[in-house]
């Protein structure tokens, strides 16, 4: 017996189904829809198919953008939003959201709202670096400090910049940000 090229009826409904409760707990990208979607076909059909594959998580896709729950550019904006506010970079946010399969123009106008500064001294607020410190400074801790913006994404005139600030300065900065 031969296995059907084309998903079933109830492949689809179920599809559908597993699409509208993923989407009503979080907010998912295409490609974490569709990669969901197969990997929990695989082990409710079994002997399901490729094409089968194809067809559902295509079909799941399809439903999501047919209820507005399912758009890569919104998932971007927000995402941008809420890594600034906890101190991502530009560059670590960009790697991130294409590692969730979004597409690079997608990306690129997203990350265009990012200010570097603003994420760098919410980094700082958090780890207590720069304007935000509670110890006196010295050579090492200083090394240490600019390090650490390093391995985040930040450059180096940024962590000079921020080490250099007093505390109502990287406050008000961060005062005047509608996402900080």
């Amino acid at each position: 017996m031969t296995e059907p090229a084309e998903a079933t009826a109830r492949m689809l409904a179920w599809a559908r189904n597993s699409a509208a409760y993923r989407l009503s707990r979080r907010m998912m990208t295409e490609r974490e829809l569709s990669d969901a979607i197969k990997r929990k076909a695989r082990q409710k059909f079994e002997g399901i198919t490729e094409e089968q594959l194809a067809a559902v998580s295509a079909a799941a896709i399809e439903y999501g953008h047919l209820v507005h729950a399912l758009d890569d550019k919104s998932y971007a904006e927000v995402a941008v939003r809420s890594a600034v506010r906890s101190g991502r970079s530009r560059r670590a946010i960009s790697r991130r959201l294409a590692q969730k399969g979004i597409e690079r123009q997608i990306v690129e106008d997203a990350v265009q709202v990012a200010d570097d500064l603003v994420a760098a001294l919410a980094f700082a607020r958090k780890r207590a670096f720069g304007p935000f410190r509670r110890v006196p400074l010295d050579d090492k801790r200083a090394a240490r400090e600019l390090a650490a913006f390093a391995r985040n994404g930040f450059g180096f005139e940024i962590g000079k910049a921020i080490l250099s600030m007093d505390l109502e300065e990287g406050e008000t900065i961060l005062a005047g940000q509608p996402f900080a």
